[in-house]
């Protein structure tokens, strides 16, 4: 997958904007239907799945991670060193996720980068 090969993503995964499927992801990294449907919930403007995360973390493979920011179209959240970076495009979501290796900002710039090529790819 593109995201890992960059060296600023540990794992990654691309999913519907519905929260509803699985695009792509890393051999590694194995995204529960429950967590798709929440990040898909966040990144569509639904406060109360968002409120929700704030309070009792953003659940990625399993991991909990503790919310720091969602925006508009992204989301950022950390667990101890790692963290987690999401951006929504009209028909995608991606996920990266960043080990202690690994530079929060670079990840997210990543992520964001990837987002927005596949918004200019009608994605």
């Amino acid at each position: 997958m593109s995201l890992v090969s960059t060296g600023h993503i540990a794992k990654g995964a691309i999913i519907s904007a519905a929260g509803d499927s699985v695009w792509a992801t890393s051999t590694d990294l194995q995204i529960k239907p429950e967590e798709m449907k929440a990040i898909a919930a966040i990144v569509n403007g639904d406060a109360a799945a968002k409120d929700k995360a704030f309070a009792d973390g953003l659940f990625v493979g399993g991991e909990r991670y503790v919310m720091a920011r969602a925006e508009e179209r992204s989301i950022y959240a950390r667990s101890k060193r790692d963290g987690v970076a999401i951006a929504k495009t009209k028909q995608a979501i991606v996920i990266g996720l960043h080990g202690e290796a690994q530079v929060a900002g670079n990840a997210s710039s990543t992520v964001e980068s990837l987002a927005d090529y596949l918004i200019s790819q009608s994605y």
